[in-house]
């Protein structure tokens, strides 16, 4: 009796779900080591990025606490600060010492508290400090330095200047001198690198320390800069012999201005670049003032203005005779008694002629006063006056169009007529506002201009300017292609491929794991006893060898199933 073998057919494992980081960890396990070193670059730079900017972001933001702080000061700063325990550094150059952002004003009025930084300027809160028993001297010491320290802040809020420095000299004034000494001040200015004081600012810096000072002229008023220089006038007011930059500044804007005229004027005529024009101007800046007093005669007295009049009038009766005779005994004689009859007319006096008895003499005053015609004239000469205009003006040539030459070839440019030169001379009179009495004088010359050629060098390419411009406007688009190209290039192609090939290999390693599979188990029937088992044959062991090669190789085989899908 025959018993039929069945041959049982094993089942095919299911596949084990893995785990993502048992599967990251296969993926990267399966990368050749040119891909492992890259890949562990980028997240160590990708680490140092991160710690750098929680760094970055844990930092905190420091401010300016002082700024120009002397050697001895930032010492005293700097030591303060390390016993508040406040973290701090300094800026570059070392001007400035700067703490975190939220302790600025904390750190700020602790150390004024203790008087840091010494080098500031103080003003009439010197004054608040007195102690008692402070001498005259010392009081008015300290108000000369708190004058100073206040000029000095009004000086400092000026946007050119980074510090100044006030020096008074206020004398002890005495009323037992009969001629007091006058104050005087100087200050010294530094500015900011690369600006500077005009002429308006000056000015202002020296009105607002004579106008602080009592008795204080402007004149007794220097103002020098760090280095040295004298930026106003001498203390004596002697100015004249340096050279006032307004009077030239106002002089050269006269002869653009003339110029610029002469050139509007005649360059529509001539032609653009075809005429030269150069205008010199002399500025009278000196100051006069003339005093005239007139006095003229009274001519009639409808034409006379009477000031005042005065008439002192004595007289006695009426129709008096004043007396007459000559004096001595026998006119001062009594008169004698009068012999008439009794119902006759009176008879006269006898005594010398003499006039009545009991008449008085009259008398009459007259004084008139005239006012006095009087005529005072101040002039005052404008500062500024032009005193004289020279224009010298030259023109090119004229290119007369369709002019042909003796040898009939066309003509070159051709001088022009007189006609022609005495208009543009007088056009230019008419511009400048010429004056003869004065002494202007106008010279038009017509000359050929000499154009200069200047010899063509041939410049290689990469030197023209144009293909310059062009290389800088292209360069930033050009590297940043570049740029992105090497990164594209250099780290994400291999990572892609990479991946390719990682995938491959986890394809390859699946079809193996099938093949694997489908080598079953075939049953036979048990030999008889005594039988030794038949040995492999050669197909057997090439395919035991595949099969550990593929265990140990995955890899190879990978790529030689690759050459067999390509064809190749």
């Amino acid at each position: 009796m025959s018993t039929a073998a069945v041959a049982e057919v094993p089942a095919i494992p299911e596949p084990v779900a893995s785990s993502p980081a048992s599967g990251l960890l296969q993926r990267l396990g399966a990368l050749d080591r040119a891909a492992r070193l890259r890949w562990g670059a980028a997240l160590v730079l990708l680490l140092v990025l991160a710690a750098g900017a929680f760094f970055y972001t844990r930092q905190p933001e420091y401010r300016v606490l002082f700024a120009g702080v002397n050697d001895k000061d930032g010492g005293a700063i700097v030591a303060q600060l390390a016993q508040m325990n406040v973290p701090y550094k300094y800026s570059e150059g070392g001007g400035a010492i700067l703490v975190p952002a939220e302790r600025v004003h904390d750190a700020r009025l602790r150390l004024a508290t203790l008087g840091l930084p010494k080098g500031s300027v103080s003003g009439f809160e010197l004054m608040e400090s007195s102690r008692f028993g402070v001498t005259q001297f010392q009081e008015r010491l300290n108000f000369q330095r708190g004058l100073e320290g206040e000029l000095t802040r009004s000086i400092q809020a000026l946007a050119s200047v980074q510090s100044a420095r006030v020096h008074l000299a206020l004398p002890n004034q005495n009323g037992f001198f009969r001629e007091q000494q006058k104050p005087s001040a100087s200050v010294l200015v530094s500015l900011y690198p690369g600006r500077f004081l005009d002429r308006t600012q000056l000015a202002g810096i020296v009105h607002l320390v004579a106008s602080s000072v009592p008795e204080l002229a402007p004149s007794a008023v220097s103002v020098l800069d760090d280095t040295g220089k004298l930026l106003s006038q001498s203390p004596d007011g002697s100015a004249s012999s340096a050279i006032d930059v307004q009077q030239l500044t106002y002089t050269q804007q006269i002869e653009q201005q003339y110029t610029r005229r002469i050139l509007d004027l005649l360059e529509p005529v001539v032609g653009k670049d075809n005429v030269k024009a150069q205008v010199t101007a002399e500025v009278d800046f000196s100051r006069s003032e003339s005093t005239v007093e007139q006095h003229r005669p009274n001519l009639s007295a409808d034409a006379s203005a009477v000031r005042s009049q005065q008439v002192v009038e004595t007289g006695g009766a009426p129709g008096a005779v004043p007396p007459s005779g000559v004096p001595g005994a026998i006119s001062n004689q009594p008169p004698q008694a009068a012999n008439a009859a009794v119902n006759g007319p009176a008879q006269q006096l006898a005594a010398g002629g003499g006039a009545q008895e009991g008449a008085q003499p009259g008398k009459r005053e007259s004084v008139t006063n005239y006012e006095v015609d009087k005529t005072t004239q101040v002039t005052r000469a404008a500062v500024g006056v032009i005193k004289r205009v020279n224009a010298a003006v030259v023109v090119n040539y004229a290119q007369v169009a369709g002019a042909v030459g003796p040898d009939g070839k066309p003509a070159g440019p051709q001088a022009l007529s007189a006609a022609q030169l005495e208009q543009m001379t007088a056009l230019v009179r008419e511009t400048i506002g010429f004056n003869k009495e004065r002494g202007d004088s106008v010279n038009l010359m017509n000359a050929p201009f000499r154009v200069e050629e200047a010899p063509a060098v041939d410049l290689p390419l990469w030197k023209q300017p144009d293909m310059q411009e062009l290389a800088k406007s292209l360069a930033w688009p050009l590297g940043i292609s570049l740029a992105v190209a090497v990164v594209l290039l250099g780290v994400a192609r291999p990572v892609l491929k990479a991946r390719a090939a990682t995938r491959e290999l986890a394809l390859a390693e699946r079809k193996l794991d099938a093949i694997e599979s489908e080598s079953l188990e075939r049953p036979a029937l048990p030999g008889p006893d005594g039988v030794q088992e038949l040995q492999p044959t050669p197909a057997q062991l090439r395919l035991e060898d595949a099969r550990n090669l593929a265990r140990n190789n995955p890899i190879a085989v990978a790529n030689i199933l690759k050459t067999w899908v390509n064809g190749e």
